[in-house]
């Protein structure tokens, strides 16, 4: 625990408590019921006429990602409460809709993934814009997303207390000052100690009552960020995570309590943000599991809208939540705290996503901010950096592949031939994140690509790696693309290829394995290239840590850069390096 986080503890009135106590400590008494669900308790006094409960207002946002310019395309679109794509999300406008929608008994919080994964107006400078405009906005605290260690705890860690980055220095801004609010996790522990690698919770006092917010991240973390991202950290599970806290909190008198966790559900496309049509997942197993004096659960990770509600362990009716991405949405909920027992009122609860839309007066001060990013880094974006003859896109095969995997794939392969001596290159298909498109917005369709927009397919900074793969496990890393629960086909360089068999069981798949025409033998030497993410092991990829002699390249974006530079103009590649049965 920062000592911030145990100075506004103190500022509140709530005691502090040491990392070690919570750690260890005893699990402590259970919870108390629920005062909304014991009419007794909401007796009314005539001895005290002031008001027996006090209202509080929650504003929330997760998965911001950075995108403080109006995000386009799809990314920029939402379907609002009668069913109609709007256009939603944009810094500035999202700053009108919080002061719309703010009064004075309201705290801003968020569910993590604020920053990383960034459009370049902000990656470029390790998203320090991106946490001042929190700050502008108000933000008191939210949960730690997987994306918050994209650069690692050090990096985290220096983006809430303060001072320049170690490698790049200061941005044109100056000296960075910190962040004034807090990253949570109860989940997140040092593994040479077991001490909380940031503080479990925050709490507010608003009206005279105490909230307290506990903060969780996905417990696959390790599984999705590079393996130095999470360096030295141990992700537990959520949920017995989340109750020593609450216990904790109940303790020091602190009885309303908010969960802000970095997990989610997936739901049914194009409905209301403010419906319920979940497919019970991850977030759902935390949601219905938490402590019952946990009274709201906002969630976020999976970039989806929705106002759901479950049963608590004590079988009490409890909102779990969550509002979409990239600032498109703000959940607003409302609720009474018994002044008595300090407690909130379940039946009290009213939750509202509130769609982010672009029709209302952007805030002019926010609106500054951003264009003074944009024309920072504008030098850097608008550089062109080649051309492409037609629509470079991530729509697949049946057999997973696309065109711009392919050429990425390439791009990667090249960057890793000399010095890596890599024969193949393999990219995840989640890192690629937009299209290129011939006739980008504002342009004259004459298929320039600039640094932006390439940045924008990969915004990641992974770092370009090669590894050494026998055949056999070459072949065992290409059955890991299908399993029972997700098929992630590795995208590929022109010098493999493979057939896969989709009528086959899960680890029987891949046969055929060529490589420069080649059949691939058992015994065999390859060197494979990937960045770091997947050498670590990344989206389940396991064999890649059983590789050899690993070796470090360029970065992603620069190998990519490169390649569009040697090679343009890039026409679509013919997908058919998978050969597909099915």
């Amino acid at each position: 625990m920062t000592p911030a986080s145990l100075t506004r503890l103190a500022l509140v009135g709530v005691a502090a408590v040491s990392l070690t106590a919570l750690a260890i400590g005893p699990a402590g008494a259970t919870s108390s019921h629920h005062p909304s669900n014991h009419p007794s308790h909401h007796q009314p006094s005539h001895h005290h006429p002031e008001p027996k409960t006090v209202p509080v207002r929650l504003l929330s946002i997760n998965d911001f990602h950075g995108n403080l310019e109006p995000p386009t395309g799809s990314g920029g679109r939402i379907t609002d409460e009668t069913g109609t794509q709007v256009d939603a999300g944009g810094a500035a406008y999202l700053a009108t809709h919080l002061k719309q929608m703010r009064d004075k008994n309201t705290v801003v919080v968020a569910a993590g993934d604020l920053i990383g994964a960034s459009p370049l107006i902000s990656a470029a400078y390790h998203d320090e814009p991106t946490v001042a405009l929190l700050d502008k906005l108000g933000l008191a605290t939210s949960a730690v997303g997987n994306h918050e260690f994209d650069e690692g705890i050090d990096e985290l860690n220096r983006i809430m207390k303060g001072g320049c980055h170690p490698v790049d220095g200061c941005s044109p801004a100056g000296t960075w000052k910190g962040s004034s609010f807090d990253y949570l996790a109860a989940n997140v522990l040092k593994e040479k100690n077991g001490d909380y690698a940031l503080p479990p919770f925050y709490v507010k006092k608003i009206n005279g009552v105490k909230v307290g917010f506990i903060g969780l991240v996905t417990q696959t973390t390790p599984t999705i960020v590079t393996a130095a991202g999470i360096k030295g950290l141990k992700f537990t599970e959520e949920v017995a995570a989340a109750n020593k806290v609450s216990k904790l909190l109940a303790r020091q008198g602190v009885k309303a309590q908010v969960v802000l966790m970095h997990e989610g559900d997936n739901v049914a496309p194009n409905q209301s943000p403010d419906a319920c049509p979940n497919t019970p997942g991850a977030g759902s197993r935390i949601a219905q599991g938490l402590d019952a004096q946990v009274d709201l659960v906002i969630s976020g990770h999976s970039h989806q809208a929705y106002i759901c509600k479950t049963k608590d362990p004590a079988g009490h009716d409890r909102y779990f939540t969550q509002g979409s991405s990239f600032g498109r949405v703000i959940t607003q909920i409302d609720f009474q705290v018994d002044k008595k027992t300090d407690d909130i009122v379940r039946s009290s609860v009213v939750p509202d996503n509130h769609v982010v839309t672009r029709t209302v007066t952007p805030d002019p001060e926010i609106t500054a901010f951003v264009q003074t990013w944009k024309d920072r880094v504008s030098t850097v974006a608008n550089r062109p950096i080649g051309s492409i003859t037609a629509n470079l896109g991530r729509n697949s095969t049946n057999g997973g592949e696309s065109a711009l995997g392919d050429v990425i794939a390439d791009a990667q392969l090249e960057g890793t031939k000399v010095g890596g001596n890599a024969e193949i290159a393999l990219m995840n298909p989640g890192g690629i994140r937009a299209d290129l498109t011939f006739a980008q917005s504002g342009s004259e369709g004459d298929g320039v690509v600039t640094y932006g927009e390439a940045f924008t397919v990969q915004p990641f900074n992974n770092l370009m790696q090669a590894v050494t793969l026998t055949g056999a496990q070459l072949d065992a890393l290409l059955e890991q693309q299908w399993s029972a629960t997700a098929t992630r086909v590795l995208q590929q360089s022109a010098t493999l290829t493979y057939t896969a068999n989709l009528t086959q069981p899960f680890g029987s798949r891949v046969s055929n394995i060529k490589v420069n025409g080649v059949a691939v033998t058992d015994t065999q030497q390859i060197r494979v290239a990937a960045n770091n993410f997947l050498v670590g092991g990344g989206d389940g990829f396991t064999v890649f840590t059983q590789g050899t002699d690993l070796w470090s390249g360029p970065l992603d974006i620069d190998a990519f850069v490169a390649y569009m530079g040697a090679h343009s103009p890039i026409a679509p590649p013919v997908t058919d390096r998978i050969t597909v049965i099915q």
